[in-house]
């Protein structure tokens, strides 16, 4: 099957969306996720501010951060 005549079917799409959608999935392993990347990304920019000059590297102001970014986004995300 050739790249055009894949491009031309439009089934999968409406076949992952419609699988998507109705996926309710563990609503723990979000959590996670979002956990894990907030420290991570919170530790990023406390680390890049350190850098700069701007703020400490500290456990406190990367635990501090990333609980920011969690909250903003399960609210953002999850409601």
């Amino acid at each position: 099957m050739s790249a055009e005549e894949r491009t031309d079917e439009g089934g999968d799409e409406a076949g992952i969306r419609e699988g998507v959608e109705r996926s309710s999935g563990d609503p723990k392993v979000l959590l996670a996720m979002n956990a894990v990347l907030s420290a991570w990304f919170a530790w990023m920019i406390v680390w890049g501010l350190d850098f700069v000059g701007t703020a400490t590297l500290s456990l406190r102001n990367v635990a501090t951060l990333a609980v920011i970014l969690f909250a903003v986004t399960y609210v953002v995300a999850l409601r």
